[in-house]
């Protein structure tokens, strides 16, 4: 499944489910290969269709799977399914790859008490993890800045071969590729909101609500100043998508 732009830049989600993108993690560490991992939703469709360097760096990640129910409808409608893949539901799964692989990690996000906790959550859940670098940047944090290339310095000292970005889009995916290429063999995901929930710093929506694929509703009431219009602007942008994921279906049929 891909989502093009009248820039000639396309995002594609190449990894069907969550399996297929930890294999690929699986393979890149062993390799000593550098990647960036994109979770693609409703929200970051809607950026991607306004922000040009977003379009850009979001092109450029190795590996994007699907991390919101829209994105998975859509791709059916198309006739290119994907599973569903939540960025939050990969953080232990990708901890666990690490420890496989023998590497250490580091977790960047939002506040040196959340990176704490969210660090020893990890730590109890994926037995063996190695946390070597926690760093919360300064707000609001400039990806293409002086903090960004100071943080890249630290990840490189420190040893960390899979780097962990909670520090919402289109921040995180656009350090995320300027650290990938400055570094070469280490992996980054951005995962959102992910290290909060694992801190507790955030509730996430209860296994049923998810089940019923409401968390966004969940989400959106929790805190509904700042994300009404959020989903609002997002839930606006679907009808054109639909459109052109009903014409990639026209055009498998031919």
């Amino acid at each position: 499944m891909h989502f093009s732009f009248p820039d000639g830049n396309a995002v594609r989600v190449n990894c069907r489910d969550s399996s297929a993108l930890l294999a690929a993690v699986r393979q890149r560490l062993a390799e000593g290969r550098g990647f960036a991992i994109a979770t693609i939703n409703v929200d970051h469709l809607q950026r991607l269709g306004e922000d040009a360097r977003f379009r850009s760096a979001y092109g450029a990640h190795d590996l994007v799977c699907a991390d919101g129910n829209p994105i998975v409808w859509l791709s059916r409608i198309a006739g290119r399914p994907v599973a569903l893949a939540p960025g939050s539901d990969l953080v232990l799964p990708l901890a666990a790859e690490a420890v496989r692989a023998g590497l250490p990690v580091a977790l960047i996000g939002s506040n040196d008490e959340s990176l704490a906790l969210a660090a020893r959550s990890m730590q109890a859940a994926v037995p063996g993890l190695r946390v070597a670098l926690t760093h919360a940047p300064g707000f609001p944090f400039d990806p293409t800045g002086e903090e960004a290339d100071q943080i890249i310095a630290r990840i490189r000292a420190s040893g960390a071969r899979l780097c962990f970005l909670a520090l919402g889009a289109p921040r995180q995916e656009l350090f995320a590729i300027r650290a990938r290429d400055a570094l070469g063999d280490v992996g980054f995901a951005s995962i959102g909101a992910g290290l909060d929930f694992l801190s507790g710093h955030q509730r996430r929506a209860p296994q049923w609500v998810r089940r019923i694929k409401l968390e966004w509703l969940w989400r959106m009431l929790s805190n509904p100043r700042r994300l009404f219009l959020r989903y609002a602007k997002g839930f606006a942008i679907l009808p054109g998508h639909l459109r052109r994921a009903l014409a990639i279906r026209g055009e498998n049929r031919k």
